[in-house]
Formats: C-alpha cells, structure tokens, sequence
C-alpha cells in the first residue's frame, strides 16, 4: 500500500514538473463557476460603511466603489469571499474577529 502511494505520488510530481516546463499533454484544466455578486446589497448586510468595509477585507475603496458602480467586477479570491459576505456575513465578520 505504501509503494502504490508513493508511485501515484512521484507520478503526480512528474507531471507538475512537465506540466511546468510547457508539457500540457497530461493536464486536466478545472474551471469553477463563480456566481456574480451585488456587491452593494453584501456590504450593507454588514451594516459596514464602504470604508470600513474595505478596511476589513482588505479592498481599496476605490476598487469598492468601481465594483458597487458596475466600472469593474470582482474576480478571482475577491469575488469567492464576496460570494461568502453575501451569503453569510456575519459568520464571515466573526471569523475575522469583527
């Protein structure tokens, strides 16, 4: 059993090596859909101004302004922990000691 774990394990390495060097023949692309946020309707279910609420999670507030605006969108981290705020904010503010 350990020799089975450790040739799946060197496998997995060898790939990510070649996968590395530009060899993509092995990789196995995974997408997540990410539903769009209102980003305003998630800040005010913190009851948080939007300078306070970019102190807290770490957002400039001109990129909060932009996103609440519609001139930008989230992505990425920003739009997974927005998602998150939405739909849990205060376990998310309590988490975080707020």
């Amino acid at each position: 059993m350990a020799k089975e774990a450790f040739e799946t394990i060197e496998t997995g390495l060898k790939d990510a090596l070649a996968f590395a060097k530009g060899d993509k023949s092995k990789a196995k692309p995974r997408t997540v859909e990410v539903p769009a946020v209102d980003v305003a309707a998630a800040r005010k279910k913190t009851g948080l101004s939007q300078d306070k609420f970019a102190h807290i999670f770490g957002i400039s507030p001109s990129t909060l302004r932009k996103w609440e605006q519609g001139q930008r969108h989230p992505r990425g981290p920003a739009l997974v922990l927005l998602n998150v705020i939405a739909k849990e904010p205060k376990a998310v503010l309590r988490a975080l000691g707020k």
